[in-house]
């Protein structure tokens, strides 16, 4: 990767949360040392949280699961939520197979039909055919890492060859440093499946758009959950008109590609599953609580 420029109260999980919420980073990928040290989590022997790498069913790549763990709130309220991103040995390309997602040394990402018909301005920095996940993956580290990605050279740049193997050194390496700040997150609800037919609740938190810190106060003057401001904001320009939150606001709402779960746009809170009126009738996820 290149980058320049008291104990703890055991956690809860029978509690669902949903809402938006700032965490520091305090375990990525954990061992079972590390759940039980860092986390105040006891494993059970058969559990497979630790076990981050596989294979996809389709076509068997190599894939890897990245946990990212934050902390949220201090003393007698303090809680963990945890983020994951699914990264797969698999070259990005859309639905039509016309088109491969590229990504630059900064974690940027642009579609196109081969690097050439990238724009100049993508093309000043260093680019390579983007893996699927990354996209998601640098959307987190862009808003975790403090730097100024402005500068020609700055650069955030993860090993992919060790990333798919597990190894997340370099990552973990970064907790606890100056580089690093609090990220802007979403806890939602999803609802599984299960083979007997009935739904069942799991907390998850959103792995696709996150905001800064200091953006989090802006969730507390406004009402971004009513219709009529999310249009709003849909009506101006992504990047030159849009601050961080609002277009944190923008993806999460998104009809198509946007939060298909459960959430709240405001501060975190206790889930209330009178509060969640459409119940899904099929799985949005395939994995579940296992500790």
């Amino acid at each position: 990767m290149a980058i320049s420029g008291e104990a703890r109260k055991p956690f809860e999980s029978a509690q669902l949360r949903t809402g938006v919420f700032v965490g520091k980073v305090v375990a990525i990928n954990p061992d079972r040392e590390e759940f039980k040290d860092v986390l105040g989590i006891e494993l059970k022997e058969d559990s497979k949280a630790t076990e981050y790498v596989g294979e996809s069913k389709k076509e068997n790549n190599p894939t890897v699961r990245i946990d990212v763990w934050s902390e949220i709130g201090e003393g007698e309220d303090k809680e963990y939520k945890k983020v994951s991103f699914f990264l797969e040995n698999k070259v990005k390309q859309n639905k039509d197979g016309n088109k491969t997602q590229f990504i630059n040394n900064i974690g940027g990402t642009s579609w196109a039909v081969d690097e050439a018909s990238l724009s100049e301005k993508f093309k000043k920095r260093e680019v390579r055919e983007a893996f699927v996940g990354e996209e998601d993956l640098y959307k987190f580290l862009r808003t975790w890492v403090n730097l100024d990605y402005s500068k020609a050279d700055t650069e955030l740049f993860l090993d992919f060859k060790k990333l798919i193997k597990g190894n997340v050194k370099e990552l973990k390496e970064l907790i606890g440093t100056d580089l690093v700040g609090k990220v802007g997150q979403l806890a939602t609800v999803k609802v599984v499946q299960k083979e007997d037919g009935e739904n069942k609740e799991y907390q998850g938190v959103y792995n696709r758009a996150f905001f800064p810190e200091y953006s989090l106060k802006f969730f507390r003057l406004m009402d971004y959950g009513k219709e009529e401001v999310q249009a709003s904001l849909r009506k101006k320009d992504y990047f030159k008109d849009l601050k961080a939150h609002e277009r944190f606001v923008v993806d999460v709402t998104n009809p198509e590609y946007g939060c298909k779960e459960h959430y709240v746009l405001k501060d975190i809170k206790d889930y209330n599953p009178e509060d969640n009126f459409v119940a899904s009738d099929k799985a949005l996820s395939e994995e579940g609580s296992d500790y």
